[in-house]
């Protein structure tokens, strides 16, 4: 049933305005509507439901290893970030234990993949409002991160890398100089994008003092991740409540106070300077040993074992053909993605399948702080108000 708004008597001057669903400037299939006396925006209402994906059903007809190639096509910009989070309910409901250097891994990782969904965010939201350059930059080096996922995982976006008890192989020899070529040029790079946008008179008016929300209203509705940090609250969930090994590795949460749109670009910004932060400290102290849990009735076989061992070349068949066990229970675990907290609430029943997965993602949660951010802007601002909390619609109809 479509979103509608009902005139206000006394108001019929003012216009009701469909703006979507298949606006180029909606970040996904996003469909407002708006009343405009003018051109400012009165109310805004958030209409979803355009993409409908049926996710979270899906999950319940595949096994827990099958359930990861979900994660990565639900936010198709984190797909790394998605397995994680999935993983480690998973791990959390088994109580397995994963090998240091599986986790240190997986950060160095995910790091990545929270600096290449920046930059699609930065890129686009620039894009937006008339910075064609900085598009053509960030995508620039969006590319050099997605071909160190190549190298690792056979693919470029979709990669299914992490598994419940580590990871799916182990990463290739010299595939470290790859990323240590990446973080020597980054800074520099991203010095070209602030020299752009920064201090540009036309981006300053477009983003200062729009889109503002406060600590408390943006706590109220649910923001998590830069929109929220971007309103002054330090709430990070790799500090909060660390998880695979983020504990020991040194990093800031970045914050500004104003909570309007340039305060969002600045966190985004300042973040992926720490995410940088934490790719060296990876690659500087990477641990040797195994890169999966010992744990055969869970983790299939490495290739070689299977062709001298009958026990390993069984393990593998029925892993493949059935699934593992978990004990019956509930889990729920969050992580810190791009867009903010990310949780994986699971249902086990003792069978292979999950007879229950929810997930709690920031894109649903954030976009509803857009009815209030938008309103009382000029309907030329509403694009910058959308970008700025940076959603993902594959994870809002999920």
């Amino acid at each position: 049933m479509p979103v509608t708004l009902e005139r206000i008597p006394g108001h019929e001057e003012r216009v009701i305005l469909s703006m979507g669903p298949q606006h180029p400037s909606t970040h996904g299939v996003l469909r407002l509507v708006l009343e405009l006396e003018g051109e400012t925006v009165v109310r805004a209402l958030v209409d979803i439901g355009y993409l409908h994906t049926g996710f979270e059903k899906s999950f319940e007809s595949l096994t827990y290893a099958q359930g990861i190639t979900l994660t990565d096509r639900m936010d198709y910009l984190a797909p790394l970030s998605n397995n994680l989070g999935f993983c480690l309910a998973i791990e959390k409901l088994l109580g397995l234990e994963i090998p240091r250097r599986a986790q240190w891994i997986r950060v160095l990782l995910t790091e990545l993949t929270r600096i290449q969904s920046h930059l699609v965010w930065l890129g686009t939201h620039a894009l937006e409002l008339g910075a064609m350059s900085v598009f053509l930059y960030c995508f620039r080096e969006r590319e050099d991160i997605l071909r160190i996922f190549e190298l690792v995982s056979g693919q470029r976006m979709m990669t299914s890398y992490f598994r419940v008890g580590g990871l799916a192989l182990e990463p290739p020899l010299h595939w470290l100089r790859r990323v240590e070529k990446f973080v020597g040029e980054f800074p520099r790079r991203l010095a070209e994008y602030e020299t752009l946008l920064t201090k540009n008179p036309i981006w300053l008016r477009r983003t200062v003092g729009v889109g503002q929300i406060s600590a408390p209203d943006a706590i109220a509705l649910g923001l998590s991740g830069p929109s929220l940090r971007a309103s002054g609250v330090k709430w990070d969930i790799r500090k909060a409540e660390p998880y695979s090994s983020y504990d020991q590795f040194d990093f800031h949460i970045p914050t500004r106070p104003e909570g309007d749109v340039y305060a969002r670009y600045l966190v985004r910004l300042d973040e992926m300077r720490e995410s940088l932060k934490i790719v060296r400290q990876a690659m500087a102290g990477l641990p040797d040993g195994p890169i999966n849990a010992d744990a055969p009735h869970i983790v299939l076989p490495d290739r070689e074992s299977m062709k001298t061992s009958i026990e390993a070349l069984i393990y593998h068949f029925k892993l493949v053909t059935e699934g593992f066990h978990p004990p019956v229970g509930e889990v729920y675990q969050t992580i810190e993605s791009p867009r903010g907290e990310l949780g994986f609430y699971i249902v086990s029943d003792g069978s292979p399948k999950p007879w229950r997965c929810h997930v709690r993602a920031p894109s649903f949660a954030n976009l509803q702080a857009l009815t209030k951010i938008a309103e009382g802007r000029l309907i030329a601002d509403v694009v910058a108000c959308i970008a700025s909390l940076d959603t993902v619609l594959g994870e809002i109809d999920r």
